[in-house]
């Protein structure tokens, strides 16, 4: 299928290989491979960065790496940082740089939760894991020095997917009070019905072959009904849920389950900022040279200091 890409994306995309999560041990070990790469370069000054552990609700403890500012004066905003992978991929190492640029640009405690993964460790284990370390922020914001009247919870792809998930059990358990969300390109919706998602189903880094997958990996193979906590699309209620910023790219299988789901969202009473990006596809940021990705950097990085610091 031929699709209207941004110019500056397209000239790259012969460049950019197959990515398929049929064979998860070669999978993840290439995004391995690319975030020790990445990470090797990374611009850690004014950054304080620890590795820590966190009591789980399972008996296990879960690892998370701390971001903080080494610049402050008092207690800051928290974010709870998500990392994607189509729930089965992607490890704290993965989204490093961005933790590191949120802590600094933003002015926040970030906190990246080194969630467990599917198919091994399926759904409810990641959602688990995300909302144990949420409360683990909130019960030790003196230590980490974090302000709970802004507190949010933050992510991309299946990131994003989760945090929006978060933010549903801390609301229905009436868990720590969340003063944003943001979802980033989210996977929401187990049942693949949107237009995006039946059309889609070559697209560069992420399409319909891939989120069947991902989704199977997620929910295990007798899935019987399925949880708005595992899927947020099917959720019923959206009322109450925190302020809320989403993006979506053009040509990304997720793209109409984003935009449903801002809508309903605002039919809900919520406040949402939506943001659909012409001429992307899913990761498509990656090519961070691009003008629209430099824009998109740019706009997450505002977007948190607007909700964090008013």
């Amino acid at each position: 299928m031929t699709y209207r890409f941004d110019p500056e994306l397209a000239a790259v995309i012969p460049a950019i290989p197959a990515v398929s999560i049929s064979d998860l041990a070669e999978a993840r070990a290439g995004l391995d491979e690319l975030s020790a790469q990445a990470g090797a370069n990374v611009d850690t000054s004014g950054v304080v960065i620890e590795d820590r552990v966190v009591p789980a609700s399972g008996g296990h403890t879960i690892p998370v790496r701390v971001y903080a500012p080494t610049e402050r004066d008092g207690p800051l905003p928290g974010v709870l940082y998500i990392h994607g992978g189509g729930f089965a991929l992607g490890s704290v190492d993965t989204e490093h740089a961005g933790a590191v640029l949120m802590a600094r640009s933003v002015g926040a405690v970030v906190v990246s939760v080194d969630y467990r993964l599917a198919p091994e460790h399926p759904f409810p284990a990641g959602l688990d894991d995300c909302y144990d370390t949420l409360t683990w922020m909130r019960d030790a914001a003196d230590q980490l020095e974090v302000d709970l009247d802004r507190l949010a919870v933050f992510g991309n792809s299946a990131g994003g997917g989760l945090a929006a998930a978060v933010a549903l059990v801390a609301r229905d358990r009436g868990g720590p009070s969340l003063c944003f969300q943001y979802l980033g390109i989210p996977e929401l919706d187990d049942r693949l019905e949107t237009v995006s998602m039946q059309t889609f189903v070559d697209t560069p880094m992420w399409n319909r072959p891939n989120a069947v997958l991902s989704w199977q990996y997620y929910l295990g193979d007798d899935r019987g009904e399925v949880s708005a906590y595992a899927a947020p699309a099917r959720a019923t209620d959206l009322s109450g849920l925190p302020p809320t910023y989403i993006s979506t790219m053009e040509f990304d299988p997720l793209r109409d389950e984003g935009l449903i789901y801002g809508l309903r969202l605002l039919q809900a009473g919520v406040t949402v900022e939506l943001h659909q990006y012409p001429g992307t596809f899913h990761g498509s940021a990656l090519v961070f040279t691009a003008a629209t990705s430099v824009r998109q950097s740019a706009e997450t990085m505002d977007v948190m200091r607007r909700a964090l610091h008013g």
